[in-house]
């Protein structure tokens, strides 16, 4: 037999496709020929399979060997191919009989000395391979685990190209997937930490509740970086589908943590100020890789110091804070990751960082100016909280514990709201308040009555606030009145989204 073809899976971006290796062997001059839209790394697999194949006691065909890719037309990355073109090129020159592989998708990188290495995004290939109908799987050891969280699919692993050859030839047992370990306890900042800064909490509360960007502003110790980072201590815990999405991207990524489970926290990402445009929103050679906008989706992307990033790292925020998804196009190819994150900002009044209106400030009216004219205006109209903090004071500093509402308290108050949200919103295909577009918000049923928004109208007549700000208060006093559980917003609800949206809380 001259001909042999196993089954694996290529990755667009954090979509799987399944792909079929074919190996054909034919007479001529010893050659290897890739065909099927190769990266550089598989067109390397060549070398890396052929030392495998002979350190690992099998014999090398010297034939003109063709492999192809189907389909042919799509682009392939990486070098999960390499342990299924080993399996293909041997059954291709007989030394495999491959009927235990027919209909096993396998994956893995081989070293020279025959070892199967792991290899990034095994998590949406065997998603793929099971949504595709393929109910096993053979992966690199290192990939047992996350591989296994993939219900409805039998997983094997291998550690050696040996191991796979005896499973083949001889019905030698694979590698059982590890059991996952347990989920570690939940443990980190919390909201109880945070002294004073009642409107920052309730700022932070209602943008968890609905799902809402925030913007920060005041003093250096205010407690802006405090509060950022005990947001995620008051968001739920993902879902099956929003947990499956997040992990299958930090596996892209290469950054799923060991142990073999499912991320069930929403994550946070606080990218320094000196963060270029790729590392924001994706980007590198061939294929784009997600960026901190992608792996903060469903979760927190935090930018502290704000005016510091690059006014073109910002800007490049705009599309995937509106749309929940960020489009890279490369030369190697184009693809979609989702980005539907949370963005909270944090910035000083001025350079100098002191108090304003103070002897001790060093910054002139324009200079402020300036430094907050860094967020764009049409960034700024992006982010539905916008808060000042003041201060903090010393009585509210020295407070004894157990004052301030811890985490679990408040959490409990925004799961419920979340879940009226779902509810109310289920007939449109949304679960929260800041994912509803705009003209649903302004048509009936959900349409509020005029005397409830008639300073919101006279703002939006005057200029003042923007058709995007208007249906963005409209979203916060839902939200608002979710959290307080009325049924519909009223008066009350609609002004204080206004003064949170406009920065006059106070």
């Amino acid at each position: 037999m001259s001909y042999a073809k196993v089954l694996c899976v290529g990755l667009v971006g954090v979509t799987g496709h399944l792909v079929e290796v074919e190996a054909d062997l034919a007479a001529g001059l010893p050659a290897v020929v890739i065909s099927g839209l190769p990266d550089t790394a598989l067109h390397e697999a060549r070398d890396r399979v052929r030392a495998a194949v002979v350190n690992s006691g099998q014999r090398w065909p010297n034939r003109r060997i063709t492999l192809n890719l189907l389909p042919a037309t799509l682009p392939k990355f990486g070098s999960a191919f390499d342990l299924a073109i080993a399996a293909a090129l041997l059954g291709g020159s007989g030394e495999l009989p491959l009927l235990p592989l027919e209909g096993v998708v396998v994956l893995g990188e081989l070293g020279l000395d025959g070892t199967v290495r792991p290899v990034r995004g095994v998590l949406p290939m065997v998603a793929a391979a099971a949504q595709a109908g393929v109910g096993r799987v053979i992966v690199p050891v290192g990939n047992a685990a996350e591989a296994a969280v993939i219900p409805g699919v039998r997983v094997r692993a291998v550690d050696t190209l040996h191991r796979l050859v005896a499973f083949v030839r001889d019905g030698t047992p694979l590698i059982e997937p590890p059991t996952a370990a347990p989920a570690p306890a939940a443990d980190g900042p919390d909201l109880a930490e945070v002294a004073g800064q009642q409107v920052g909490r309730r700022a932070l509360e209602v943008a968890a509740a609905g799902g809402h960007h925030v913007a920060l502003l005041g003093p250096p110790g205010a407690g802006k970086t405090m509060l950022a980072e005990r947001l995620p201590s008051i968001l739920p815990e993902l879902d099956d589908d929003a947990a499956l999405e997040v992990t299958a991207l930090h596996s892209v990524a290469g950054l799923l943590p060991p142990g073999g489970r499912l991320l069930r926290r929403p994550p946070f990402q606080a990218p320094h100020h000196t963060a270029t445009v790729p590392s924001l929103v994706g980007g590198g050679s061939g294929l784009a890789r997600p960026g901190a906008v992608s792996l903060a989706h469903r979760g927190v992307l935090f930018l502290d110091e704000a005016p510091e990033f690059s006014k073109g790292a910002l800007e490049a925020l705009r599309q995937p804070l509106e749309h929940g998804h960020i489009q890279l196009t490369r030369s190697g190819g184009g693809t979609v990751y989702p980005a539907r994150t949370q963005l909270v900002l944090a910035a000083n009044p001025c350079p100098c960082a002191k108090p304003a209106g103070d002897s001790h400030c060093e910054c002139t009216a324009l200079a402020r100016r300036r430094y907050l004219g860094r967020l764009s205006g049409p960034l700024l109209d992006r982010i539905d909280v916008q808060v000042r903090l003041m201060p903090v004071r010393a009585a509210e500093l020295m407070a004894p514990d157990g004052e301030a509402e811890p985490s679990a308290t408040v959490a409990a108050r925004v799961a419920a709201a979340r879940q009226a949200a779902a509810t109310r919103w289920v007939g449109l295909g949304r679960r929260l308040n800041a994912e509803v577009e705009g003209p649903h918000l302004r048509r009936p049923p959900w349409r509020l009555p005029a005397r409830v928004t008639a300073e919101l109208r006279g703002r939006l007549d005057s200029g003042s606030l923007s058709a995007r700000g208007f249906d963005r208060v409209i979203r916060m006093a839902w939200t608002i009145a979710d959290l307080d559980g009325r049924e519909r917003p009223d008066l009350d609800d609609v002004r204080e989204a206004l003064q949170l949206r406009t920065g006059e809380a106070t």
